[in-house]
């Protein structure tokens, strides 16, 4: 006769579960990006066909350009307003990234060039000559 004994499954082991959830989520936090900047103009990226992609980022200003006026970071600016935000963020940055500031003009594709242009007028003479256009690259 053979006997059948009835064998308990053993529990599951929960006690590294905490250490896989905290790891888990201290991944996303590393490599998500949060967005520093409240767009507060109305902006639609354009296209080009030699869009690349900036290296360092330290010494870089954004430049809105849109429906809603100028903004430069999270400030709504006048253009006559424009040299004294300059000035003012240029003062804050360490004498080696003065040197590298760098204006990243993202304007809406259908923004004027005569506006852009009193704009690029601003910078130069707030000495901001450095400007890059932001685009998305055609597909």
């Amino acid at each position: 006769m053979i006997r059948r004994t009835s064998h308990d499954l053993p529990g599951l082991n929960l006690a590294s579960m905490p250490d896989l959830i905290f790891t888990v989520l201290f991944f996303f936090m590393i490599v998500t990006h949060m967005r520093d900047v409240d767009l507060k103009v109305k902006y639609e990226v354009p296209a080009g066909t030699e869009v690349k992609k900036m290296n360092q980022k330290s010494a870089v200003i954004n430049l809105y350009l849109g429906e809603g006026g100028i903004q430069i970071d999270n400030e709504l600016v006048t253009l006559q307003g424009i040299v004294p935000y300059i000035n003012q963020v240029r003062q804050g940055l360490s004498p080696e990234n003065q040197e590298r500031l760098t204006i990243s003009l993202k304007a809406d594709k259908k923004t004027p060039m005569g506006l852009i242009a009193d704009v690029k007028r601003e910078l130069q003479k707030a000495y901001a000559v450095k400007v890059n256009y932001a685009g998305n690259s055609e597909k």
